[in-house]
């Protein structure tokens, strides 16, 4: 058996706000079971795929922002890690 762990979160630039709360967004950990290493890897190759999309669509849609003066994607921090572990 293995284990496909991941971790996303995303946080926001304390010099973006005053409240402390928006600073740090608590991260998603999901764990899933595979029959075999193959299949994990392979799941976690898409899963990454899709959180690099993810985090593009994010800044993008930040910089729609900046150009209104609202915001900064600097300001926002992605981090994200994807492993398979056996069990």
């Amino acid at each position: 058996m293995w284990v496909l762990m991941y971790v996303f979160s995303y946080s926001v630039s304390p010099a973006a706000t005053n409240d402390r709360a928006d600073w740090r967004l608590m991260p998603t950990v999901v764990f899933q079971e595979f029959s075999n290493e193959e299949r994990c890897r392979a799941a976690k190759s898409t899963l990454e795929g899709s959180l690099k999309d993810a985090g593009a669509r994010l800044r993008s849609g930040l910089e729609d922002l900046k150009s209104l003066g609202k915001s900064d994607p600097a300001q926002i921090i992605i981090a994200y890690n994807v492993e398979c572990l056996p069990k």
